[in-house]
């Protein structure tokens, strides 16, 4: 496993991070969650995302547990503010923010997290009093670092303008090699600000893996076909996309890689990506994903990618 440096933060974190949407504390079971999480030490992986907002709080409880275990130096851990909270809160104002780190933490069972996030731009909320009081967070030793997800590049610009306030150092968008949006304007102001990315959804909610084929229902056991963990799954019924994604597979077989590391690789051929969050459902999914960390893909690779993807590629700016 490889680290990169967060930002202009003292953070190295490993290039493949342990996610938790949709899968800690609600879609997998608790046994397969430890041993997810257990592969995920084993493989090097260092950084765990989770959210307030994940399974209701859930999530959170449940890496307090696991991560109880283990030493605090041994992890990078980052959650996020802004969804609906188990409280019912929601938002960036001050009294959203303070209340929801401590639940956070109380949740996790620690007196810290690394990187706390805003999960999305708050646009009933001055951008001053979020960025006051993520600063507060900071100064009072309750997270290290802050950053943002899916913030449009006019607000991140203002906040960056900010006087007295701590700097960002981390960005969250989704990222993929059918969802580009971030190339366009997030990375160019990013690079220049000393902000990393820890993109999300790099295998496409699994549309890269190749599992989900032309003409066939989803798998079994696939998250197309569980009513917890099948959002954002439209692009399976792309018959286009999903023949392209299949002829993908051709050049993954012959690097020797599996898809999802083919995919994992081409984000992280980026250097303003600090880490590609993937979640998982068994530890087999973990041992694989790592693997990825040190694939390096040549220009001929990378072109061929291109010729095979063509329109299919997505240039969508930020959810906010």
């Amino acid at each position: 496993m490889r680290y990169r440096q967060l930002g202009s933060s003292d953070l190295h974190v490993s290039e493949i991070s342990l996610g938790s949407w949709l899968t800690f504390g609600g879609g997998v079971p608790r046994e397969r969650a430890d041993a997810c999480v257990a592969k995920a030490f084993e493989a090097g992986i260092n950084f765990i995302d989770t959210a307030n907002t994940y399974s209701r709080g859930h999530s959170e409880e449940f890496l307090g547990e696991v991560l109880a275990k283990r030493p605090r130096d041994s992890y990078v851990l980052a959650t996020k503010v802004y969804f609906p909270a188990p409280d019912g809160g929601r938002g960036l104002s001050r009294s959203q923010i303070l209340t929801q780190i401590d639940a956070s933490l109380s949740r996790l069972r620690m007196d810290y997290v690394d990187l706390y996030q805003c999960h999305r731009y708050d646009w009933n909320t001055p951008l001053e009093e979020t960025m006051e009081a993520l600063s507060e967070v900071a100064r009072q030793g309750k997270a290290r670092y802050i950053g943002f997800s899916e913030w449009p590049v006019e607000k991140i610009r203002e906040a960056l303008s900010l006087p007295g306030v701590e700097p960002f150092v981390s960005s969250q968008p989704q990222y993929s090699m059918i969802w580009r949006g971030p190339e366009v304007d997030l990375i160019p102001l990013c690079r220049e600000q000393a902000i990393s990315q820890i993109v999300w959804s790099p295998l496409a909610q699994g549309i890269l893996t190749g599992k989900y084929r032309p003409g066939e229902p989803p798998p079994e056991d696939s998250r197309a076909s569980s009513p917890a963990m099948n959002y954002f799954m439209d692009d399976a019924s792309k018959e286009t996309l999903l023949e392209r994604v299949q002829e993908l597979l051709a050049v993954s077989r012959d690097l020797g890689i599996t898809p999802a590391q083919l995919a994992l690789a081409w984000v992280l051929r980026e250097p303003n990506v600090a880490s590609a969050i993937v979640g998982a459902s068994r530890p087999e999914q973990v041992k694989e994903n790592a693997g990825a960390s040190e694939i390096e893909l040549d220009e001929g690779t990378l072109d061929r990618i291109e010729e095979i993807l063509g329109d299919s590629v997505a240039w969508d700016g930020p959810a906010s």
